[in-house]
């Protein structure tokens, strides 16, 4: 039942089977640059460092904190992170994904409106460039893959080419129920702290 979302999609956080998704996971994928050698000769892999980074915000559009490698988790426990990959699959595609973060609602503190999840190139390497590079929205674990119900293909969306930041999306509170604002947008921020800026001014 996998989606390939498409910019500007809404998405009921509804199951197949018409029960409500609790437990979401973000994960990150994607591989090493291959580089040839001088003059043609031989070949090596330069390590890519992408940073999944999610921030909270409340109903005022306020941000309150931000889950990333240099806080792996949230102070109400809904929101975890798996830990900063700092050189993606150096051996070609494994399968698994590089980067996960890991979101509760049901441990979600009563005060969060809104969740956004952006993604960054820590070394500025183009996201075109990166080879195997997506992003995948599933219900399960870090290690373990139930239901994928949305998908970001980030290495051969050509939009995404010449960029070293995006914004995946936006969960948001409505009436009681969580619901997913998919964005897919890049931009041309450079760090995170600006990636989180740009979300805060432009797509809650």
């Amino acid at each position: 039942m996998a989606i390939n979302l498409q910019k500007g999609q809404r998405i009921s956080l509804e199951k197949s089977n018409g029960n409500k998704l609790q437990n979401i996971c973000v994960g990150i994928n994607w591989g090493a640059i291959e580089k040839k050698g001088m003059f043609g000769f031989g070949k090596s892999k330069e390590a890519v460092d992408l940073d999944g980074s999610c921030a909270l915000y409340n109903e005022n559009k306020q941000l309150t904190e931000v889950v990333y490698f240099g806080n792996l988790g949230s102070k109400d426990g809904a929101v975890k992170h798996s830990g900063d990959d700092l050189t993606g699959d150096m051996g070609g595609d494994d399968g698994l994904d590089n980067e996960v973060i890991t979101l509760d609602f049901s441990r979600l503190n009563p005060a969060v409106n809104y969740v956004a999840f952006v993604l960054n190139s820590f070394r500025g390497h183009d996201f075109g460039t990166i080879p195997f590079a997506s992003i995948r929205i599933y219900e399960g674990s870090p290690k373990r893959v139930n239901e994928v119900f949305a998908k970001y293909d980030i290495a051969n969306e050509a939009g995404f080419a010449g960029h070293v930041s995006m914004v995946l999306g936006v969960f948001y509170k409505k009436s009681g129920e969580w619901k997913f604002n998919a964005i897919g947008e890049p931009t041309k921020d450079k760090k995170l702290e600006e990636t989180v800026k740009t979300v805060t001014q432009s797509y809650l």
